[in-house]
């Protein structure tokens, strides 16, 4: 049986909390335990039906949790730019941004509302533009961005030549590209909120290997059946074999997002050999993601893509 790992939360009360991708599985796992831990809890879903099952989930474990729901398709840029107008016009400052939904390598190339491949346009593109419309409340609560990374972001590249896949789909390099460029964004993101005075401080995180819903069936995507690889993570996991847990696989954005001697531009994920599994700790940020000239490239180009601008900030 695997070890069981944790770490204690500090008190969260009066801190409002965006968390992605919480209705199920690990994203789930961090709303509740910050909702646990006192914080308002806000979760976009797409699926109302989902996000109110994980309502009832966190709430059986902590009856008087403050976690609501809004509506939100990652995919979507009119989604997005919806969002943000919607918790704009509430007005209240968020203190922390999990940005913790991702899909995995659908065995055909699909797209998003606006044309893009999907895991480019939902794991990293999605999550710019959601940065973009929330950064002045993001700049209101001096916020905590965490951007949850992936094994995959530590080995490939930025496919410029195709940046959407059009020409030669291929699912993994695809998932590697948008977490790349995703944590690319993050430490851009921390450099200019320094360089301009934002209030920010962006961090990173990575789950390790653990048996997450990411390569679950997702008839939505053309898997109808878990994938042999998440069969093997599986079984290794139930036995403590060098891999995490879904429970431990969210540790590493908890700290993260919790840490108080975090500093901008912090990378955390678990400790144990390869990084697979084990106690969350503070790691070395991986080579693919050490080049600033590439991070202000991705910046521009996400900035144009999504049709957003954080020139006005």
């Amino acid at each position: 049986m695997p070890r069981t790992i944790d770490i204690t939360l500090p008190d969260l009360s009066g801190r409002r909390v965006v968390v992605t991708g919480a209705s199920d599985g690990m994203g789930l796992r961090i709303a509740g335990r910050l909702a646990a831990a006192g914080a308002e809890v806000v979760m976009p879903v797409r699926n109302r039906t989902k996000g109110e099952a994980a309502l009832a989930a966190i709430r059986r474990t902590t009856p008087d949790a403050d976690v609501s729901l809004r509506d939100l398709d990652l995919s979507s840029l009119a989604s997005l730019a919806a969002l943000g107008e919607t918790l704009n016009r509430e007005g209240n400052p968020v203190d922390l941004l999990v940005l913790n939904a991702g899909v995995m390598t659908p065995p055909e190339r699909q797209e998003t509302a606006d044309g893009f491949e999907l895991q480019l346009g939902s794991n990293h593109l999605g999550h710019v533009a959601l940065v973009a419309h929330l950064l002045p409340l993001l700049r209101a609560g001096r916020a905590r961005v965490v951007s949850q990374l992936s094994v995959a972001a530590r080995s490939g590249r930025i496919n410029w030549d195709d940046l959407n896949w059009e020409r030669s789909y291929d699912g993994m390099k695809a998932y590697s590209q948008s977490k790349i460029a995703f944590g690319l964004f993050a430490l851009e993101l921390d450099r200019r909120s320094q360089a301009h005075g934002w209030g920010i401080t962006s961090v990173l995180s990575h789950p390790g290997v653990a048996p997450t819903n990411l390569l679950a069936a997702r008839p939505e995507l053309g898997r109808t059946q878990e994938t042999a690889g998440r069969r093997i993570i599986k079984a290794l996991s139930r036995r403590g074999i060098l891999l995490g847990t879904v429970e431990s696989a969210g540790l590493p954005a908890l700290l993260a997002a919790t840490d108080a001697d975090a500093r901008g531009g912090a990378f955390y994920g678990p400790s144990g050999p390869g990084h697979l599994g084990g106690r969350p700790a503070e790691q070395a940020i991986y080579p693919t993601l050490r080049d600033a000239e590439e991070a202000r490239r991705v910046w521009d180009v996400s900035e144009r893509l999504t049709r957003t601008s954080f020139a006005g900030a």
